[in-house]
């Protein structure tokens, strides 16, 4: 299938690693131009040459910090500025969940819930409310929001709010810019591999004596298809997603975590 991908302007924070990184090379490989967004411009640089050489598409990396809306406006206003508009975005910027366990209720302080809040949630809607004018003028494009499993699991306080909230926005900005052509959806990803996975399974193993491959046996319990799914595997749904091929979806939530045992959603 062609997803009509190619010479497609896309802006991908939380660019230079994790989801967000899978996410982009599987744009660029489908022949989209790519900014990657992150903190670290030193990360970012890095992580655009792979991907340029990888891909043979232009990538390019620009700094942002999701959290402040004039670092927000700077961004969309030189993504536009490089690469001529914007067609595509995908919010994937977050504060690092799943590296340990989540704080319970008395370890939740103000702080720990506004910060991770403000990067995802109200970053998220900062982004949108950036991209979506130039999307609006050409009368298409792709808004992508990823959130996680955690909204329908309350195995965490702060992960279940941020994501619960992110499903809310996604909704609310689908019925209010589609008939300006932008669709608007949200990925749940759930245990996902990422360059940071060998690192928690090792430290995993070490404390419980267990193997690497128990570890992940009992991490993946609960996954339908019975492994960790791996971040090549979410983008393959993102890329859709961010394609005109996916205009009979929008507002909805995707779950891309390999099914999770039990639950019916509907």
């Amino acid at each position: 299938m062609d997803l009509e991908l190619t010479g497609k302007r896309a802006l991908v924070t939380g660019g230079s690693r994790g989801i967000g990184l899978a996410i982009a090379r599987q744009l660029a490989l489908e022949g989209a131009r790519v900014v990657l967004a992150a903190r670290d411009q030193a990360r970012l640089d890095a992580a655009a040459a792979v991907l340029a050489a990888q891909t043979g598409a232009e990538v390019h990396g620009l700094t942002v910090d999701t959290g402040d809306d004039a670092s927000v406006k700077t961004l969309v206003g030189e993504t536009v500025a490089r690469l001529g508009g914007l067609d595509i975005l995908v919010n994937s910027a977050a504060m690092p969940a799943g590296q340990s366990a989540p704080p319970k209720l008395d370890g939740i302080t103000d702080a720990v819930f506004w910060d991770d809040v403000n990067i995802k949630v109200m970053g998220y809607l900062r982004c949108a409310r950036e991209a979506a004018p130039h999307m609006a003028a050409q009368g298409w494009g792709r808004i992508i929001n990823v959130s996680g499993l955690n909204a329908r699991i309350g195995s965490s306080i702060v992960g279940a709010v941020r994501n619960v909230g992110v499903a809310a926005l996604t909704k609310t900005l689908a019925d209010e810019l589609g008939g300006s052509g932008i669709n608007v959806t949200v990925v749940h990803p759930g245990l996902t591999r990422t360059e940071k996975t060998a690192d928690v399974v090792a430290a995993r193993a070490a404390s419980t004596g267990q193997s690497a491959e128990e570890v992940e046996r009992r991490m993946a319990a609960n996954v339908v298809i019975g492994r960790i799914v791996d971040a090549d595997e979410v983008a393959y749904v993102v890329a859709f997603l961010a394609s005109p091929k996916s205009v009979a979806v929008t507002g909805d939530a995707i779950a891309c975590g390999g099914g999770w045992k039990g639950a019916i959603y509907y």
